[in-house]
Parts: C-alpha cells; sequence; structure tokens
C-alpha cells in the first residue's frame, strides 16, 4: 500500500514541477517569437517526431472517427487553447504569477462542475481544501496585484479562457475514462492526435497575425527543446495518467500550487524577489491540496493500471 502511494505521489510531483516549468519556458522563448507562432512550431515540430516515432516502431495507430474526434477536441483545449490564453497574457505583460493565479481557479470550476457533470460527489472536507487552495493562491500574489499599472486589463481576463478550456478539457476525459470508453490507444498515440490537431488550429492565427515571426537562436531553440519534450511530452502525459487514476477534482487540486512554485522557479530562473507572502501562500495552498487528496489517499482500493 505504501509503495502504491509513494508510486502515486511521485506522479503528482512530477507533474506540478513539469507543469509549472512550461511558465518559466514561455518567459525564455516570447522575446523571439509570437506567443501563437511559438505554440505553431512547438505542436508542429512535437507532432513530426512523435508520428515519426510510432511509424519506425510500427505503433501508429487509427482510433476511429468516433475516438479521434473526441482526442482531438481535447487535445485543441487542453493545448491550443489553454496555452495560447497564457502565452497572449504573458506577451502584453501579465507576471506569470499573475497568470499563474488566474488559471488555478480551475479547481473551483471543476468541483462545482464535477457533480453535475460526472456524478462524482465532492465533499465537505474538498470543498474546504479548494477554499484553502484558493486563499494560498491568493495570499501568495494578491500583493503584487496592486504593483502593475501598465498592463491592459484585457491581459488580465485572457487567462480565464484557459481556465475554461482546460477543465472542459479535463472533465470530458474524465468522464470518457470513467465510462470505459477510453482510446483504446497508447498514451502516445493519443498525444500524436491531439498535437496534430493543436498544430492546425494554431496555424491560422500563427500565419495571419504573426506570420509565423520566429528568431531562431540558440536560446529559442533550447527553450522550444524544453516545452516539446519536458513540458508536452513528460507533463500532459502525468496530467492525463492522473486523470485516469482519480477523480477530476484531486487533480484539478493541484494547479492551486501553481502560482507560488511558478514564482519560486521564476526566483530561480530569473532572480525575481521572492517575499514572505510568496512562501505562505505556498504553505496554504499546500494544505489545502492535502485535504482535497484526504478522501482518496484513505483508501485501500487504489487502482493503478497496467503499462500499455
Amino acid at each position: 500500500m505504501r509503495h502504491v502511494l509513494a508510486r502515486l505521489l511521485g506522479l503528482e510531483l512530477l507533474f506540478v514541477l513539469l507543469w509549472n516549468s512550461g511558465f518559466i519556458g514561455a518567459e525564455y522563448g516570447l522575446p523571439f517569437s509570437g506567443p501563437w507562432s511559438l505554440l505553431f512550431w512547438r505542436y508542429l515540430i512535437l507532432t513530426a517526431l512523435l508520428g515519426l516515432w510510432l511509424w519506425l516502431r510500427g505503433r501508429l495507430v487509427w482510433p476511429g472517427l468516433n475516438s479521434a474526434a473526441h482526442t482531438a477536441l481535447v487535445g485543441v483545449l487542453a493545448h491550443a487553447v489553454w496555452l495560447g490564453c497564457v502565452l497572449v497574457s504573458l506577451d502584453m505583460g501579465v507576471p506569470a504569477g499573475i497568470v499563474a493565479l488566474v488559471t488555478a481557479l480551475q479547481p473551483l470550476l471543476t468541483g462545482a462542475l464535477s457533480g453535475p457533470v460526472l456524478g462524482e460527489r465532492t465533499d465537505r472536507w474538498q470543498w474546504l481544501g479548494l477554499v484553502l487552495g484558493f486563499c494560498g493562491v491568493v495570499i501568495a500574489v494578491g500583493a503584487r496585484l496592486s504593483q502593475d499599472s501598465e498592463t491592459s486589463l484585457w491581459g488580465y481576463l485572457i487567462p480565464f479562457g484557459s481556465v475554461v478550456a482546460i477543465t472542459i478539457a479535463s472533465l470530458l476525459q474524465r468522464r470518457r475514462e470513467r465510462d470505459g470508453r477510453g482510446s483504446g490507444i497508447s498514451d502516445i498515440n493519443v498525444l500524436f492526435y491531439q498535437s496534430a490537431a493543436s498544430a492546425l488550429v494554431l496555424l491560422l492565427p500563427a500565419w495571419l497575425w504573426e506570420s509565423f515571426y520566429t528568431e531562431w537562436t540558440l536560446p529559442f531553440i533550447a527553450t522550444m527543446r524544453w516545452l516539446i519534450l519536458v513540458v508536452s511530452l513528460g507533463a500532459y502525459w502525468s496530467m492525463w495518467r492522473l486523470l485516469v487514476r482519480h477523480d477530476a477534482t484531486r487533480v484539478a487540486s493541484l494547479f492551486y500550487l501553481s502560482p507560488p512554485v511558478t514564482m519560486l522557479m521564476a526566483w530561480a530562473a530569473f532572480g525575481d524577489r521572492l517575499i514572505l507572502t510568496d512562501v505562505i501562500g505556498l504553505a496554504v495552498a499546500g494544505l489545502g491540496v492535502i485535504l482535497v487528496y484526504r478522501r482518496e489517499t484513505g483508501r485501500t482500493n487504489i487502482r493503478v493500471l497496467p503499462p500499455r
């Protein structure tokens, strides 16, 4: 039992670290490219790499029209729309920690919708954890909000599109997995189709609004390598595996750790000043996540899927 719990918690820690490194990667890459162009190149290259790898190994599988359409829809919402809103906001000058604050609203929206959409009960302890997590987020970045008088209000509103997109994607994926109607193909095939759909959708804004503006410098290439290999492959794989094993509310609660963790990473990467409220916020958000996880970690029937 302890071994199983250690594996699960290790996957969650991996997800938190890899997911939030994407904010830092975007900060590095945006000076050399427009937000839509950066995303287009990222998913075009990722699609090519995955497609070549699957073809060479004879593992490229067509899941059928229904599964392919579902996979493409989830992929566009969880990749193109989610990241598009995040990068546009960052490009407008909104600090990464503030963007993380707005996107951290997802757990409350997921908790509110998981009942009517999925029939998954969110108990009082979980709701308390969700509220505490959000309070930790507010503590961590609230003091910074009043310090920015230059960025347009739209920059702060755009990330709400990310909240809606990733919530819908998570609920769609969780409902399909819970009902036993998975895609029937491996995770890497799923990511291939999601990536291909995202690249196709991102083609138009990158072309029409930015003319694919990109400076292919060594820092940009290094950033693309990190975003493709570590974030796109590692973070999204771990998120989908968590959605297979746990209810949507529990997985979504991990987003509460995004703002303080992102601030810690920004401090390490860019020398951003770390203040006391950042540390307090991380502690409160962490307590909230523990309360959300309280119900399931006490069970003895945790389901671990065999490797595919």
